[in-house]
């Protein structure tokens, strides 16, 4: 065994054979990401919608890794329209409300599959909360 574990949550899969993330000790990784309406399995309709559900499944995600949203250390976002990161940043202040402890972000333009046009991924190490100075 290589100590490797898969995370997954429910309402939220990936079409390919894939979990969510993956967790090596206290290091989670997640896979892609996005805006899927856990009821329905389908796309939310519009920007706001798709930003609500895919910081849910962030916090399910690494929750179901043993951790919080505060083990969060690193996000990259893939956006159809960069313009439109309003959406993104009112949920990502919600989920990271302390100036100074928010994870980094790096939020790139992609040509996204289907009625996809947010997504993204993340990197924790879980119990890694610092001393803020």
């Amino acid at each position: 065994m290589t100590g490797r574990k898969a995370i997954y949550i429910a309402g939220f899969r990936h079409k390919n054979p894939i979990p969510n993330a993956c967790r090596i000790g206290d290091v989670v990784m997640s896979g892609i990401i996005n805006g899927v309406d856990p009821e329905t399995g389908a796309v939310a309709h519009g920007l706001d919608a798709q930003c609500r559900f895919m910081f849910l499944h962030m916090r399910h995600i690494v929750e179901a890794a043993g951790g919080t949203p505060d083990d969060i250390i690193k996000t990259t976002v893939w956006m159809a329209d960069r313009s439109k990161r309003g959406a993104l940043n009112r949920e990502w202040l919600t989920m990271f409300p302390d100036e100074a402890a928010m994870p980094a972000r790096h939020s790139l333009q992609a040509d996204l599959e289907g009625d996809i046009e947010i997504q993204c991924d993340f990197t924790a190490i879980l119990g890694s909360k610092t001393d803020q100075q």
